[in-house]
């Protein structure tokens, strides 16, 4: 059985030197998930990646590895205080509902309101939507590459990782991310001759 100590502290040797002062690691084998990532909060000074220890013990090591270098990569990719042009819409739309909010004009509020809810929508979907994942998939391959890993081998591991998971949860099945992800994994492999559609990436 592994020590959850010695695992910790291989996990965090394991993570970008950029990445270990900013992430935590905390076992909790109250979930149902094998690895657990909470969307990070700007004014959070520490972002927490949760494992079910349990749960986490079915992986390889190199499964782990793999796919606890995904949520660290997803961790590290977010972007909300950024001056990009959601978030620069974003921020005109709450300044402008809290000056209509003063003014007390009913329309003025609906009017920046809405345009605040839809810039908020879109940074909220490029940071977790499928491209976002697949993203996160790349990036853990190639810090994986920098630990000792060849390519293939991280590609293979992390694809493992993303079907074990499912099983070792109890579900049914993988979930349409999971799926994608296993396709474009596969596709890395050679294992299948097209990758998932552009208009499935960006969904």
């Amino acid at each position: 059985m592994v020590n959850t100590n010695a695992e910790v502290t291989r996990l965090k040797d394991l993570m970008p030197a950029s990445a270990r002062m900013k992430t935590r690691i905390i076992i909790d084998e109250r979930q149902s998930t094998v690895v657990t990532t909470p969307f990070p909060r700007p004014w959070h000074k520490s972002h927490v990646i949760t494992l079910n220890w349990r749960l986490w013990q079915e992986l390889s090591a190199s499964q782990r590895d793999l796919l606890f270098l995904h949520h660290v990569s997803w961790l590290g990719a977010v972007r909300l205080i950024k001056p990009e042009l959601y978030q620069g819409v974003a921020a005109v739309g709450l300044l402008g509902t809290v000056f209509e909010l003063f003014q007390a004009d009913a329309v003025g509020i609906l009017a920046a309101g809405g345009l605040t809810t839809i810039a908020a929508s879109q940074i909220w979907r490029s940071n977790t939507g499928n491209q976002a994942k697949l993203n996160a998939d790349d990036a853990a391959i190639r810090v994986a590459q920098r630990r000792g890993y060849s390519e293939r081998d991280a590609v293979r591991h992390l694809l493992e990782a993303v079907e074990a998971v499912p099983l070792i949860e109890g579900r049914g099945g993988m979930n349409y991310t999971e799926l994608m992800r296993s396709q474009q994994l596969k596709s890395r492999l050679g294992t299948v001759n097209v990758p998932p559609p552009e208009r499935i990436r960006t969904q």
